[in-house]
């Protein structure tokens, strides 16, 4: 069971729709929150993730595909207020890989899993999962879709860890981690209401 299913055990249709719509609103206000430097990161990831691992599989990817549908019809959901222009960007491997990050992460709350370090290690696996379509897409958008990726800094591998892998790691790894906690606060708060 999910915490979404814990919070809410009755989901109707227009339940479950009015919790795609919320989630994907949720990411929408955290790709909007930019912390760090030098090189400054959303908490988009954090987002998906906590989605992912409250609503499960199935609703964590149908909120993302809605989040992608809503750039893709021009709303700015996306960092730095971007909408459907940033499919043809460097992170658009990115972007779609967040489907796959928060069905991982809702896979794993759907086997049951709960605790803090068995949801932290699933957070990072997924984190880490997600540079595969992120930097494929930023290796491969010149040669198979006939875009310039040499204005992105993504000519070669050496580019793509410096500007689009190295800077993030660590920051990921703290947001797999606060993801991990945040939600198994939500059952240990769960858990003493019912007490």
């Amino acid at each position: 069971m999910t915490l979404s299913k814990a919070l809410v055990p009755s989901q109707s249709l227009l339940t479950r729709v009015l919790m795609v719509l919320g989630g994907s609103l949720f990411i929408a206000v955290a790709a909007q929150v930019s912390v760090g430097f030098p090189v400054p990161m959303t908490l988009q990831t954090l987002a998906v993730l906590i989605v992912g691992m409250t609503f499960g599989a199935r609703m964590g990817a149908a909120t993302l595909l809605a989040y992608l549908a809503e750039g893709a019809m021009g709303l700015p959901v996306f960092a730095q207020g971007m909408n459907g222009l940033a499919f043809f960007g460097p992170t658009a491997g990115f972007l779609v890989g967040f489907v796959g990050m928060a069905w991982l992460a809702g896979f794993a709350a759907d086997r049951g899993v709960k605790g803090l370090v068995p949801s932290a290690l699933v957070a990072l696996v997924a984190s880490v999962l997600l540079y595969v379509p992120g930097v494929a897409w930023a290796m491969l958008a010149d040669s198979v879709f006939g875009l310039d990726a040499t204005k992105w800094g993504a000519d070669s591998f050496a580019l793509i860890w410096q500007y689009y892998m190295a800077p993030f790691l660590l920051g990921d790894a703290i947001k797999a981690v606060m993801a991990a906690l945040i939600v198994t606060g939500g059952w240990a708060a769960l858990k003493g209401k019912n007490a």
